[in-house]
């Protein structure tokens, strides 16, 4: 138990680089507080200590504004940065080095008992607002950006995106990867509505109003030119 909150500790320097010192992290970080509640409590929850495990858990979310059920598997050098709105459910599953952003949910999408939120695999970065929802693997090195909603699995080293989430990216380039990055894409332009208002395949929306305007002046002058050539 030692061991693992001098890791949850120590590895706050190496992803924020506004720690300072062990006392700044100790007592200034509401991710840390969270974290170091989450280990007795734990500890409590497999020990059949259910009451207990949920009233502190309850005091922690009070005190941090972050939210882990005692139930939640969280491995080593675990770090929320800013945190608050941080929700994590009962059976989520969290690997070694990962970080999560403010406003993150791993919730789940039934009522059932049993297995129903995700999993996250090693060195996942969770950006702030994202939801991942369901009881499917994020596996390692995975990143979801900020804001998307992930329902489905995440294969290793992908970058997702959007609501409902989709892959942009693949860092290991992995065969299984780009299949899915391309059977998306194939998907984003058979759509025939784009949500939003804004289409799979437009980097800057407001860019590409811009042009259609200025593709409609164009129209409308050349049609003013050949009225007037008429009139004359």
């Amino acid at each position: 138990m030692w061991q693992l909150v001098k890791e949850d500790v120590t590895c706050v320097f190496e992803r924020d680089p506004a720690a300072r010192n062990i006392l700044d992290v100790l007592t200034c970080y509401s991710g840390v507080h969270a974290i170091l509640f989450h280990r007795v409590n734990h500890w409590l929850w497999q020990r059949g200590l259910r009451w207990p495990a949920r009233f502190m858990g309850n005091i922690a979310r009070w005190l941090t504004g972050i939210e882990i059920h005692p139930g939640a598997c969280i491995g080593r050098r675990f770090f929320v940065d800013h945190g608050t709105g941080v929700v994590i459910g009962e059976t989520a599953e969290i690997g070694n080095d990962v970080t999560l952003y403010q406003g993150v949910t791993l919730g789940g999408r039934t009522l059932s008992a049993g297995k129903r939120h995700p999993t996250l695999g090693n060195n996942v970065v969770v950006g702030a607002g994202a939801k991942i929802l369901g009881p499917f693997l994020v596996a390692d090195d995975a990143r979801i950006g900020s804001n998307a909603v992930v329902l489905e699995a995440v294969p290793a080293g992908a970058t997702v995106v959007g609501v409902p989430g989709r892959i942009v990216r693949c860092k290991n380039q992995s065969a299984k990867c780009l299949e899915l990055v391309q059977d998306q894409e194939a998907a984003i332009r058979q759509q025939a509505f784009d949500a939003y208002g804004v289409a799979g395949d437009t980097d800057d929306p407001l860019e590409s109003a811009v042009e259609q305007l200025q593709i409609q002046v164009a129209q409308l002058r050349a049609e003013l030119d050949r009225l007037g050539k008429r009139t004359g």
